[in-house]
């Protein structure tokens, strides 16, 4: 799914810079190009430096943009999957986040790090997509399957094999619901903040900065998040 986003989004990118292209002329699009593959060259097989892609992106140069994108686009998808619960709105995110990075990297000042600058955008996003749908009184995001059943998109993990134990993968499907169900109880800022640690694996620090707040005002928001979900889970014990 991944890779079918990327291209999803590099096609809208392509529509945005091919603009740019026809105005700078292919030739300098060409050198520009080279310029990147040199420097990714010149890095054998480690991933080329962000800031150095950004300083390209900011010079018009769209295939280093399209490596940025290559760099987080599962960390992006996955983070609006997770809050989406849908393949369709998910993709919609994606493609606007990397819509958005791509029309305001030439405003992209290194105040922080490229991936907080994405996590940021992505975020708000999935923020701006909650508050709607609370608006809204939506049903919680699950996803649906073709039988009408609906599960939790990345708890949900199908197991083909012949052994595979129908008791327990009940179990696990209510478990996914219950766990699905306690986080939609959050506000979007607490969930937000849970995913971000919990499931993406980042620090306080960085999530502060995502979310344009402290550390510590972090700290407390997960702490919140965390006992909610435990008096939410209580009886699961």
């Amino acid at each position: 799914m991944p890779a079918d986003g990327a291209a999803g989004a590099l096609t809208v990118g392509e529509g945005v810079t091919g603009a740019a292209a026809r105005g700078a002329g292919a030739r300098g699009n060409r050198t520009q190009d080279a310029q990147v593959r040199g420097r990714m060259a010149g890095q054998g097989l480690s991933r080329i430096d962000d800031t150095v892609l950004v300083r390209e992106a900011q010079r018009g140069n769209r295939a280093a943009f399209e490596e940025l994108v290559r760099h987080y686009d599962q960390a992006v998808l996955r983070l609006a999957m997770h809050f989406t619960g849908s393949d369709t709105e998910a993709q919609d995110i994606y493609q606007e986040a990397f819509l958005k990075a791509y029309r305001n990297i030439s405003g992209f000042r290194f105040e922080c790090s490229f991936y907080t600058w994405i996590y940021r955008i992505v975020a708000n996003l999935c923020l701006d997509h909650i508050r709607k749908r609370q608006v809204r009184k939506e049903d919680a995001p699950v996803a649906v399957d073709h039988e009408g059943r609906t599960f939790d998109v990345l708890e949900q993990v199908a197991d083909d094999r012949a052994a595979a134990d129908p008791e327990r993968d009940l179990m696990n499907r209510e478990l996914s619901s219950r766990i699905q169900g306690a986080l939609e109880n959050l506000s979007p800022r607490e969930r937000m903040v849970f995913e971000l640690k919990h499931y993406h694996g980042l620090k306080l620090r960085t999530v502060g900065e995502i979310l344009h707040t402290t550390e510590e005002t972090a700290k407390n928001t997960l702490f919140r998040a965390t006992q909610k979900l435990r008096g939410a889970l209580a009886d699961m014990r």
